[in-house]
């Protein structure tokens, strides 16, 4: 069977849209943009769109099977992650 949108451009959301298709707010889609946790995104125009392959592929992340599969990755909350721990290496003197 071939897919219907073969040779078909990307398809674009905007953030409402976008926020829709993920079952999400757009409030909650541009928290998760403010802190680089949510689905890529482009910038056209000055206007933030999303492509369905990148909302898809986000959603993926967190595919689990059960309560004790830990899936392909993690999609985080929409809030500030905590910063990542400086090297603790040997310091220079």
């Amino acid at each position: 069977m071939s897919d219907p949108n073969a040779g078909l451009p990307p398809r674009y959301l905007r953030t409402p849209e976008a926020a829709r298709f993920l079952s999400l707010s757009g409030r909650t889609l541009e928290k998760h943009r403010t802190y680089g946790t949510g689905p890529a995104y482009r910038k056209i125009g000055g206007r933030v769109v999303y492509a369905l392959d990148d909302l898809k592929a986000w959603a993926d992340r967190g595919t689990k099977t059960s309560t004790s599969d830990p899936g392909n990755g993690t999609v985080l909350p929409a809030k500030r992650q905590a910063a990542p721990i400086p090297y603790a290496g040997k310091s220079r003197r």
